[in-house]
């Protein structure tokens, strides 16, 4: 019993890594290196009879590791002379334990100071992927190659910039999936089809990515169904990640999320702002069911009628209005196309109150702010009265040939022909009919 407690208070003094209580500047007042010497020999504790007594010479191993003057190369001589050590001390030992804690903490130690980008690039590219080392040291990942628990304390790992593949840098060599990214680059549209399930039998009995045996009986593997493109893959290649289905969201309405591979839900991360579909070529209909369509579409027609305005203003090119939808650049462009973020935005209502915003900034601008835009409206050429007319007044109708303003009321009961129209026909026929110049005279 009193060689153990001697053996615990040995290893206190003597393999504590953490024990900061002597610190290089407490060496020069404390007492000399004798009297240090002395004191380690009493904290010794006696060997029992018969164990023959080992003793060391003084090593770099025998360094404090609490000082942070270590340097690496005399850390790794330290570990080698441990190594060393340890093949010399009697196996099954205590002195031999204590030499294996003290090789794990001065291993540690040398992962710590260790400068991650001595041996490991910043940047490597593998199979269209871009991936950047990682710096974050405390947040925990999952490696998507081995599916292992990334260590950023201890190990090195990469992110693909594109596809957000995440890997340790032992990995990377490993990798056979070629980035996402680039398949949204060459071909971005959506599978419209809902769960084009084909069979395992199409399949040929192997996941559809990896080409490992799967079936549905979990041997060898077990067969997990992609609810976005309808083929089966091993759990290596799916995980149960659950995403939007935009086919289920154009022909149902619906969002619910579904079971998608890892591979369809970083494709479908990718593509959710691309602005891909035509909804009305794909569904008419959806139309007359969602009122929130209809609103949104009426908005975005409008702000189309309110771009020729700000690109002709100098105040409005100044204060950048347009950049209001920076974010959803396909609204100055058309107001057919939307992409998965704007449907799922006019489901929650988010999209119809912005919409709503930026239209009435953009109305004020024309209306009241700017002069140069108000000098730029109509007047109904049908009854001569009321306020200036802009198309994109919700009283008003266009006229498709000469787009001339006019009171809805005014345009629809009055059926002859747009004054407007009228007067440009006669002028250009007043332009054929004049006599051409006298070529004799």
């Amino acid at each position: 019993m009193e060689y153990d407690e001697k053996l615990a208070r040995f290893r206190q003094v003597h393999l504590n890594p953490f024990n900061k209580q002597l610190g290089p500047w407490q060496h020069e007042q404390g007492p000399g290196k004798e009297a240090l010497q002395v004191a380690s020999e009493e904290a010794l504790p006696e060997l029992p009879p018969g164990e023959p007594e080992f003793r060391c010479p003084e090593r770099t191993m025998d360094l404090g590791l609490s000082e942070d003057h270590f340097a690496r190369p005399v850390l790794r001589q330290a570990i080698q002379e441990c190594k060393q050590v340890i093949l010399e001390l009697p196996e099954h030992s205590e002195k031999q334990k204590d030499a294996v804690v003290r090789l794990i903490h001065l291993r540690l130690k040398l992962q710590e100071l260790k400068d991650p980008s001595e041996d490991e690039p910043n940047i490597r590219v593998l199979l269209e992927h871009r991936f950047c080392k990682e710096k974050s040291k405390s947040v925990k990942r999952t490696c998507d190659k081995c599916h292992a628990v990334i260590w950023g304390l201890i190990q090195t790992w990469y992110t693909c910039t594109g596809c957000y593949y995440r890997c340790h840098s032992k990995c990377l060599n490993l990798i056979s999936k070629p980035c996402v990214r680039s398949k949204v680059s060459h071909q971005a549209e959506y599978e419209l089809n809902i769960c084009p399930e084909a069979g395992l039998d199409s399949q040929d009995y192997r996941c559809a990515e990896c080409r490992a045996p799967i079936s549905l009986r979990g041997v060898p593997s077990e067969a997990r169904q992609c609810d976005y493109t309808g083929q089966y893959y091993c759990s290596h290649c799916h995980w149960n990640d659950l995403a939007v289905i935009p086919a289920r969201v154009v022909h149902n309405w619906d969002f619910e999320p579904r079971k998608v591979s890892r591979g369809s839900m970083r494709y479908l991360a990718l593509m959710v702002s691309r602005p891909v579909l035509r909804l009305r070529e794909i569904n008419p209909l959806l139309f007359n069911y969602v009122e929130e369509l209809v609103e949104i579409r009426k908005l975005r027609q409008d702000i189309l009628l309110m771009k020729p305005y700000f690109i002709t203003c100098r105040e409005a090119m100044a204060a950048r209005l347009l950049l209001q939808l920076q974010h959803r650049q396909h609204f100055v462009e058309s107001d057919e196309m939307y992409s998965v973020q704007d449907l799922l935005d006019a489901r929650t209502g988010r999209l119809g109150c912005s919409l709503a915003d930026t239209h009435t900034l953009f109305a004020k601008h024309i209306k009241l702010d700017c002069e140069r835009c108000q000098a730029k409206g109509f007047v109904c050429e049908l009854c001569r009265e009321g306020d200036v007319l802009f198309p994109f007044d919700s009283h008003t109708s266009v006229c498709t040939d000469c787009s001339a303003v006019f009171h809805r009321d005014c345009y629809y009961d009055n059926s002859t022909t747009c004054p407007r129209c009228a007067r440009l026909t006669l002028r250009k026929q007043s332009l054929f009919q004049e006599p051409g110049p006298d070529v004799d005279a």
